[in-house]
């Protein structure tokens, strides 16, 4: 069980801990070392967020093939990707200037040069917010000037429970912004039961997802579904870059999985969306679903993800776990694996 500890009425997770305990504790404040200024404090945020800037233009501008662009490409190129120079030139700036700001430096660009910067870098919707949050955009989500907070979500909040219990058979589950899992109705225990019986603080969908044995993966199609994962929590961090339990998290499951900071390093960023994937359930069969996401009002840190069924036998595998895992429970189910086991 995870450490945790009690300061007045409120209870919050050690940082150090797998998983991070999610919303469901209001996070107390980190201690350090000695009295840190605010000057000092709004310093070490700038650099940071500048350099998290400059890994995100340098990794962009390399993924791009000068074909992407229309320029010839050549043997003789040594750099992959586009070239300092040819950013530049497609975005309308100095490469003098576009070079400081790829190495970190104190700059500031306007709106309308970080958008020229997005398009001579092919960049999405959601690269485009990420970079106008890195370079403190005034207005941009999460920014200096509006930081994204995470409001609390009361234990036992008795409407998001019957909500949840009301969308059975289809497995519903309330996620926070780092994959903690906050709370879940029967069928989406009973699609990952394994998820369910780790204790609450440890429910940390991607701690599981770089950490556990391959054979107690639900995903089929892993790969795909963690580099979305990935690229979601990086526009997270992208909102919380000084936050000392986000950090926390992201240096240890660095450490527990080289390829989590593999993935990491790529400052791959994605905006969450609907999309079909497929579970591997505990009977060793696959079922396909479509997840939705829903933002409440009242949390705005969490996602209300529902998985609905791609076709009638995904309907059935679904109906079907749901009835056996209210008759074995959780660790019922995984103990009796496929149908006709004993206990199965």
């Amino acid at each position: 069980m995870a450490a945790m500890v009690t300061t007045g009425a409120f209870r919050y997770q050690r940082s150090s801990d797998p998983g991070t305990g999610g919303i469901w504790h209001r996070p107390a404040g980190v201690p350090h070392d000695g009295p840190v200024s605010a000057t000092t404090r709004s310093a070490s945020a700038a650099a940071a967020r500048r350099g998290e800037l400059a890994a995100f233009l340098r990794l962009r501008r390399e993924r791009i093939t000068p074909q992407d662009v229309g320029l010839p490409g050549g043997p003789r190129r040594r750099t992959p990707g586009l070239r300092r120079e040819e950013v530049a030139e497609r975005a309308g700036v100095g490469v003098a200037w576009y070079t400081w700001l790829e190495q970190g430096r104190a700059i500031n660009p306007s709106v309308q040069v970080l958008d020229a910067i997005a398009g001579a870098l092919l960049l999405g919707p959601a690269e485009r917010e990420h970079l106008r949050r890195l370079a403190d955009v005034p207005g941009a989500a999460g920014s200096a000037e509006s930081p994204a907070a995470e409001i609390p979500v009361p234990p036992g909040a008795k409407a998001l429970h019957t909500i949840l219990d009301s969308l059975n058979p289809l497995p519903a589950g309330l996620v926070g912004a780092r994959y903690d899992v906050l709370a879940f109705n029967d069928a989406y225990a009973a699609l990952d039961p394994r998820m369910v019986l780790l204790p609450p603080p440890e429910r940390n969908v991607l701690w599981r997802l770089f950490t556990a044995e391959r054979e107690s993966q639900p995903l089929v199609d892993w790969e795909r579904e963690v580099s979305f994962m990935v690229g979601h929590l990086r526009a997270e961090f992208g909102r919380r870059l000084q936050d000392p339990q986000w950090q926390a998290y992201i240096r240890r499951l660095s450490a527990a999985s080289p390829l989590f900071a593999e993935m990491w390093a790529r400052h791959d960023v994605l905006a969450p969306a609907t999309h079909r994937k497929a579970f591997r359930t505990v009977d060793g069969r696959e079922v396909t679903i479509t997840a939705t996401g829903f933002t409440p009002a009242e949390a705005p840190g969490t996602k209300l993800w529902i998985y609905t069924p791609d076709g009638p036998d995904a309907e059935r595998v679904l109906g079907e776990l749901l009835a056996r895992y209210r008759r074995l429970g959780a660790a019922g189910l995984v103990a009796a694996g496929a149908p006709g086991r004993p206990g199965g």
